[in-house]
């Protein structure tokens, strides 16, 4: 089925391409487009929002997206003065500069600092939004590229310092240094100004494991003697979320680390933390904290303790181990609960914190770069679909007194919310399963009217929260409303949850999203006609079954780069890496089960069925899901008399990335289609 698709430099896919962004360009880009898309830019440039920064030496450092700078700039303030919008920031690295200089296009990916000197990072750079990964050694004391530094070419990669001198590079440079899957399994030693392929190979992960990376833990920096030496741990990710840890000795020899394989674990210099997904241990779900002595003979983890064992409809969002805290956000019932327990006592219990009410949900990060430095000073940020971010200090290295949160800041609102309503709602699944999904609602609606997007991914255990948004309030302003479904297959409610929706189970995801559309219904909000159904990648694929499964449930889908070829995913070298999640098309018995649901196989001619409008979005440097499936699944739909929107944008990568312009332009390209859908 238009296999030629597939191959990106075939003269019939340019033409392809070319000539269904004409079509959809000349029905999306309206007057209404251009106003959307200026709005939606000038929100991402907004210069007086939250600022929650991050510590390195002396220094505060906050990366932004402005009017001058649409790519983005680096900046710092000393560290003593408080992080506001308006206080004197100084630019450090300007990436709009930086890639007029080199003649290409690099996006922002963050930077890893050294422990022992933490203004000195690896500048991690995107190849066009792609995950091809540059890695660039850069002073930001002196604010310059370190000439002669690391310096690594663009490739799936991440490193971890080794020292000041040395980093551990993780890199897809060749077939021999990548999984199937393409992803890095060989770990070098890699010194300033060698070669990555000459970089003496220090780990290795096997062909068929997902990737590799390693752990570089120095105790001497938590205060312990310089002499016990670094802790490295090497880990090896089998599947997506099933992974073994090994302690790496001096000599190089590697001893397994016993901790279950269906496990998230942290650790720090003497604690092991770790969520267990099955019940080979203990309860699934539950969170278990050990001692963890790296110079024992016999056993490198202690007694476990368990901190957290989930009652129904609760599970860990977020945990950490930092020098002497281990912080953790309980989701109970979808409302957010911070726990704390101080790991230099023994016999202390884990502690509460209390959050404002009206934060449906809330994460938190270190104020120091790397886990090593400073103290455990953590920031904490709250919001909702309606509440702007609102951050808050919590001091956990100050014993003299109980650690509460200090309030720091609020984000500006970006949208007028006044008389908006947002409820947790349920619907029932086919199944009896009862399944949440949050509603928000604009100002004003019409009862039996009201157009409502509704988004799923419900899978790979992704949890889905609420998060405040410019973009959704825009949305909102002009009078639709918003639903975020909280189905089978994601990770709000635990490692069960998620397995239930896995291969055979992935219909449960499907039947989860529907019921919801058909709850919104049952209630009187709205019809059939007036919802749309968005969602990107694995969400891609839920929105491509919702079309050809339930076409009569939904007036528009809004598919993003989607998996959407259920027998071929797995031959691009990303797709490998998914085949524990959807099944392997080479064993029958999967194969049979995905071609129930694959989109691209389930397409009925237009004399049978009428679809509701579909807009297919992919980019051309996608190399996670491969735009063929894309284009494709458009070619299909065309094939049997349907008629399609489809767009390849010609960088963005996977998530959509670029300048602030070429962001706002997606998304605007996506409100176009439901203005001229389910809004008419």
């Amino acid at each position: 089925m238009n296999l030629h698709l597939e191959t990106d430099d075939d003269p019939r896919t340019r033409q392809f391409i070319d000539e269904h962004n004409r079509v959809s360009d000349a029905a999306l880009r309206t007057p209404e487009f251009e106003r959307d898309r200026d709005a939606i830019k000038a929100l991402i440039e907004r210069q007086d929002r939250l600022i929650v920064p991050m510590r390195r030496g002396e220094w505060l450092f906050d990366f932004r997206q402005s009017k001058d700078n649409p790519l983005g700039i680096w900046l710092r303030l000393p560290a003593d003065q408080e992080p506001l919008p308006d206080a004197a920031w100084e630019p450090v690295f300007d990436l709009d500069a930086f890639c007029v200089s080199e003649g290409k296009r690099w996006n922002w990916r963050g930077a890893v600092t050294c422990p022992w000197e933490p203004t000195r990072v690896l500048l991690t750079l995107s190849d066009g939004g792609s995950d091809l990964l540059r890695l660039l050694e850069f002073d930001a004391e002196r604010k310059q590229v370190v000439e002669g530094g690391f310096d690594t070419p663009a490739a799936r990669s991440h490193a971890t310092w080794l020292s000041r001198d040395e980093i551990c590079y993780f890199g897809s440079i060749d077939r021999f240094s990548a999984t199937r899957s393409g992803w890095p399994r060989v770990g070098r030693r890699l010194k300033r100004g060698q070669r990555p392929e000459d970089a003496a190979v220090m780990f290795e992960a096997a062909d068929e494991d997902v990737y590799g990376f390693n752990l570089v833990i120095d105790p001497a920096l938590s205060g312990a003697s310089a002499d016990r030496g670094l802790i490295d741990i090497f880990v090896a990710a089998h599947e997506i979320g099933v992974a073994s840890a090994f302690l790496i000795a001096n000599n190089g020899t590697q001893r397994r680390i016993d901790l279950p394989k269906e496990a998230d674990f942290q650790f720090n210099h003497d604690h092991c933390l770790w969520r267990a997904k099955t019940d080979e241990r203990v309860a699934t779900g539950s969170l278990v904290l050990q001692r963890f002595d790296p110079a024992s003979e016999t056993a490198l983890l202690g007694p476990e303790r368990i901190l957290f064992q989930p009652a129904e409809g609760q599970s860990i969002a977020q945990m950490m181990l930092m020098q002497e805290w281990c912080v953790f956000i309980i989701s109970d019932r979808l409302r957010p609960r911070l726990m704390v327990l101080d790991l230099t006592r023994p016999d202390a219990e884990q502690r509460e914190i209390a959050l404002p009410a009206d934060m449906q949900t809330v994460h938190f990060r270190p104020l120091h770069a790397d886990l090593h430095l400073g103290d455990d000073t953590l920031h904490i940020v709250g919001q909702g679909f309606l509440q702007p971010p609102v951050c808050y200090r919590l001091a956990l290295s100050d014993r003299s007194k109980l650690a509460e949160p200090i309030f720091v800041a609020a984000a500006p609102s970006y949208f007028d919310a006044t008389d908006m309503s947002s409820e947790l709602l349920e619907a029932v699944s086919e199944d009896g399963t009862r399944v949440t999904y949050r509603l928000v609602l604009p100002k004003q609606w019409t009862k039996g009217a009201l157009p409502v997007l509704l988004y799923g991914y419900g899978g790979f255990d992704v949890p889905l929260s609420p998060n405040y948004s410019g973009v959704t309030g825009r949305w909102l302003e002009q009078g639709g409303a918003y639903v975020q479904a909280y189905i089978r297959g994601g990770g709000e409610f635990g490692p069960d949850w998620y397995r239930s929706a896995k291969r055979q189970g992935r219909d449960r995801a499907f039947a989860d999203f529907v019921a919801i559309a058909r709850d919104l219904v049952a209630r009187g909000y709205t019809v059939p006609s007036r919802i749309a159904c968005q969602g990107g990648s694995n969400g891609g694929l839920l929105t491509g079954v919702m079309l050809t499964r339930y076409p009569d449930d939904f007036g528009a889908v809004w598919c993003q780069v989607p998996v959407l070829d259920m027998t071929r995913f797995h031959l691009f070298s990303a797709g490998q890496a998914w085949m524990d999640e959807y099944g392997d098309p080479e064993t029958p018995v999967d194969r049979d089960f995905m071609l129930g649901y694959s989109p691209l196989h389930n397409v009925r001619p237009a004399t049978e069925v009428s679809y509701p409008p579909i807009y297919v979005e992919s980019s051309a440097n996608d190399d996670r899901v491969h735009p063929s499936h894309a284009r494709r699944f458009a070619a299909r739909l065309e094939e049997e008399g349907h008629r399609p929107l489809f767009h390849e944008f010609g960088s963005g990568g996977h998530g959509g990335d670029g300048n602030s312009e070429e962001r706002a332009a997606r998304a605007a390209m996506g409100y176009s289609f439901l203005r001229q859908t389910i809004m008419r």
